[in-house]
């Protein structure tokens, strides 16, 4: 049923992914759900326009009736008559550490969710299954929090100028250098913005004459950096190695459009775990090919960094394989490390160029004493360099919660996207009018989920998305387990038939990865 892939010695464990197929039921209803959406927002919008309906929305004011609008009605149709409906689902303010629970501020609407009053009561000790707290680290006590409070005292909350000017600490270069030895690269620089961190780098790094492959499910960070950039674009089906072997082929043989030229670089983007697909990067193929056709690898570990690996290293790691094949490195402090911000590993001509011509290092405040110390701290109990092993521990749980909770939901007959090592957990809902049924019936049983719909997801693949923790106790797994059973039988969420089908169209030994001579 699962699709195990040993591709000619390149992979040194399993690699168990696929993504079972939508039944053909469910797909059509889900169809005929927006369809009978659509049209009751079209009667909506006509009651508004003749004052039958109040009209809730922002439009143009009528002294502005001639000028070319600023603000497009229509294109908010999807927002006024699709989305306002469930948007209880979203934005939910907790008023506590977003560790394994949280306290949230009730709320409620009179007018179907344009606006929320606060009733000024706190639903308290609800597990939360929502955060990127993968290793435990948002928390509110320990030896993170006394030591970014003693630098809190010493150096104060804000910086107040760039690295370049007077905002770089002995702080700063402190965690760079700290980075780097974790990664086990050269050289590392840190931002303070984990979307900054590749939206304004890419650009430093490609520019016109360039081409970026990039993967179709890629996070809306690197699409934007790409964008910026200037340089071509192409994009390969989600971690499908055939298409993008195929596209570093024509671009070998084709060069740029008009001029056949060469391109001046090519340019993979690719992400170490997927945010909504939970799925790995089949990394030892994609290195495979860059080194086969001499191009440059980017690789994003936002959400792999701390959470795979024997030692939380990252998806690197997890595949055995060298940091020196990934010429960018690139991941976030904001989800295994509690913290903000982001980094860039390499070569250290590649960092001491990033110093000088990124937007990021030139522009934008330095990164704030606290949360630099909250990263520091946190790194260096991964390392065990603390002198205890709670940070081996730590991803040593995260794994052992991320095996059960995926088996067990599997288990009960829900479908279940991703690789079985990746403590992000899709749960497909189909259905627009589950989107919220799930997420409200799980909170009034004091589970915290985040469902997920169009643009985020394809329009028939909306989704309930669970991340796991390390600070996720057994009982608060089964807990969660019990409810998201009962919710699944009430909801009829199991559309599981084990008919899994495998991410790829042909079998992968089809590909040659041998480096050419020349």
């Amino acid at each position: 049923i699962n699709h195990i892939v040993h591709n000619g010695g390149l992979y040194k464990r399993p690699f168990n992914e696929a993504f079972e197929e939508t039944p053909m039921l469910v797909a059509v209803l889900t169809y005929v759900g927006y369809g009978v959406l659509t049209l009751f927002g079209y009667l909506r919008d006509f009651m508004r326009q003749w004052k039958i309906e109040k009209c809730q929305n922002a439009t143009e004011r009528e002294e502005q009736k001639d000028f070319v609008p600023l603000y497009q009605d229509f294109e908010n149709f999807y927002n006024r008559n699709l989305y306002m409906r469930i948007r209880d689902s979203w934005n939910r303010p907790i008023c506590s550490v977003p560790g394994a629970k949280v306290d949230m501020m009730e709320r409620v609407s009179h007018d179907y969710n344009w606006t929320f009053t606060y009733t000024g009561r706190v639903i308290k000790d609800i597990i939360n299954m929502g955060s990127y707290n993968y290793l435990g680290f948002a928390q509110n006590a320990g030896a993170c929090q006394e030591a970014a409070a003693k630098v809190l005292s010493q150096y104060g909350a804000g910086v107040c100028s760039t690295r370049q000017e007077m905002g770089n600490l002995d702080k700063h270069e402190e965690l760079e250098k700290l980075v780097a030895r974790f990664l086990g690269v050269e050289s590392a620089m840190a931002y303070g913005m984990g979307f900054a961190t590749n939206s304004m780098n890419i650009p430093a790094l490609v520019g016109k004459g360039c081409l970026i492959l990039s993967d179709e499910l890629n996070h809306a960070s690197l699409v934007l950096g790409a964008r910026l950039s200037g340089a071509t674009i192409r994009i390969f089906k989600h971690n499908n190695m055939q298409s993008l072997e195929k596209l570093l082929k024509d671009a070998i043989v084709h060069g740029q459009p008009r001029t056949r030229r060469p391109w001046k670089k090519i340019l993979i983007l690719v992400e170490g775990i997927y945010s909504m697909e939970g799925s790995i990067v089949r990394l030892p193929e994609v290195i495979a090919l860059k080194k086969k056709y001499k191009s440059y690898l980017y690789l994003d570990e936002a959400h792999s960094i701390g959470a795979l690996g024997p030692s939380g290293r990252g998806v690197v790691e997890y595949f055995g394989l060298s940091p020196e094949d990934v010429d960018v490195m690139m991941g976030t402090f904001t989800k295994s490390f509690g913290a903000a911000g982001g980094y860039i590993g390499g070569k250290k001509e590649l960092i001491d160029y990033l110093r000088t011509y990124s937007h990021s290092a030139a522009y934008a405040t330095s990164m704030s004493p606290p949360v630099v110390e909250q990263i520091i701290t946190s790194v260096k109990c991964i390392m065990g360099e603390d002198g205890t092993t709670v940070g081996e521990a730590r991803v040593q749980q995260l794994a052992e919660n991320t095996r059960y909770f995926r088996r067990r939901l599997k288990e009960m007959g829900f479908i279940i996207y991703g690789n079985e090592d990746s403590p992000v957990v899709p749960l497909m809902l189909y259905m627009p009018a589950k989107i919220g049924a799930f997420g409200r019936e799980m909170l009034k049983r004091n589970i915290g989920v985040v469902v997920v719909g169009f643009p985020a997801t394809p329009i028939i693949e909306s989704r309930a998305r669970f991340c796991l923790s390390a600070a996720h106790t057994k009982e608060m797994l089964d807990t969660a387990l019990k409810e998201i059973n009962e919710v699944g039988d009430l909801l009829q969420l199991k559309y599981s038939r084990r008919r899994l089908v495998p991410l790829l169209d042909r079998p992968f030994d089809e590909t040659t990865y041998e480096e050419t001579e020349d």
